[in-house]
């Protein structure tokens, strides 16, 4: 695709037209400030730090009362659930949507996110920032890199043959069944940063409260259980929770156009032409943290996500009056969109040089 061709995409010597966009989105910004939609939600995320924190005091409650039984596999469910809404209030920390104090949403972070689920904060802000950025930009964003899936053809050194090519070719319809494994992936490259030689603010903090999480969550489970109960309580907890996070992130930007390495598009366009939201109701909002809005969200990043649904009729209204287009479908239309485009490009990576999609979002120079 020329870069050119997206709605918003300027080259260095289109001042005028890319000045005019960047107006754009500051009337949107003034009509949300004046809204008061901006402002904290103090009571919201304390009673919702507050019930999680006792959810999760029942559910090892439980844990301890059932003892060896495999109706545990049960617990481990619940408990995958329960720190998939936990890493949701720890993204919204990292948003700043909570406190004022950049200090006080940087520790309700780390205890959110490395003591309660076990994860590096350091680590996913990094790579969650960057995406922020440039949403679906090859070579920019790192949620469309390459790796078991190729999600373009871009930067793909070779076709993929063999057992590996044969994979990618159906590599939508092994999408989910493989983010069975993010859940153990998520932890490994957090405790990799947190351990390696890479700048990470607050190191010793970091390294302190993932070490007790994670060795004292193991130390339970395996004092508790007998040894093949125990591996099968991690594997559905692990499991079921790496499920959770794809299922409610992957519908968000999979399928929606990519943007050349070297194109330059306007914020407003940037974020509400490669984002989608899910609608559903009250159910999709909490099953999916707010994160359903992922335009609003995208637009302003710093806005309590409780606010996201009311903010979005004033969004639309914005983008259809200066025609940028804005997409939205139900949570499961957004699943068979992520399957199709998956397997869409697993087909054409079988020879990426000649593919129809290198084609197409490869930019002109």
């Amino acid at each position: 695709m020329d870069a050119s061709a997206l709605p918003g995409a300027t080259t260095p010597t289109a001042a005028r037209p890319r000045e005019r966009q960047v107006s754009d989105f500051t009337a949107l910004g003034r009509t949300v400030q004046a809204s008061g939609l901006m402002r904290r939600r103090y009571a919201y995320y304390w009673v919702r730090f507050l019930l999680l924190t006792t959810l999760l005091a029942v559910a090892f409650t439980a844990f301890v009362l059932i003892g060896p039984s495999w109706w545990q596999l049960v617990t481990a469910a619940v408990v995958a659930v329960l720190l998939g809404q936990v890493m949701f209030l720890g993204h919204d920390a990292a948003h700043r949507q909570i406190f004022e104090s950049g200090r006080w949403n940087d520790w309700s972070s780390l205890v959110i996110a490395n003591l309660y689920a076990g994860m590096s904060y350091g680590w996913w802000q990094h790579k969650h920032s960057r995406h922020h950025a440039k949403p679906n930009q090859i070579g920019a964003d790192p949620d469309i890199a390459t790796d078991v899936i190729v999600f373009h053809t871009e930067d793909l050194p070779a076709p993929r043959t063999g057992l590996k090519g044969w994979l990618t070719q159906r590599q939508g319809w092994l999408f989910f069944p493989l983010l069975l494994l993010e859940g153990l992936n998520l932890h490994v490259s957090g405790v990799k940063t947190i351990f390696g030689r890479g700048h990470v603010k607050r190191r010793p903090v970091e390294i302190s409260f993932v070490t007790v999480r994670l060795g004292g969550y193991l130390a339970v489970v395996f004092w508790l259980l007998p040894f093949g109960m125990a591996c099968a309580f991690l594997a559905v907890q692990l499991g079921l929770f790496g499920l959770y996070m794809g299922a409610v992130f992957a519908p968000n930007h999979k399928g929606m156009p990519l943007v050349p390495r070297d194109a330059r598009i306007d914020f407003l366009r940037r974020q509400v032409l490669m984002s989608r939201n899910v609608r559903g109701g009250r159910l999709v909002d909490v099953f999916m943290g707010g994160l359903n809005y992922q335009i609003e969200h995208h637009l302003f990043p710093n806005m309590p996500s409780p606010n996201l649904h009311r903010v979005q009729p004033i969004v639309r209204a914005f983008c259809a009056e200066h025609h940028v287009p804005y997409t939205e479908t139900t949570l499961l239309r957004s699943y068979r969109i992520v399957v199709r485009h998956l397997n869409a490009v697993g087909l054409a990576a079988r020879d990426p040089f000649q593919c129809p999609l290198a084609m197409k979002y490869r930019s002109v120079r």
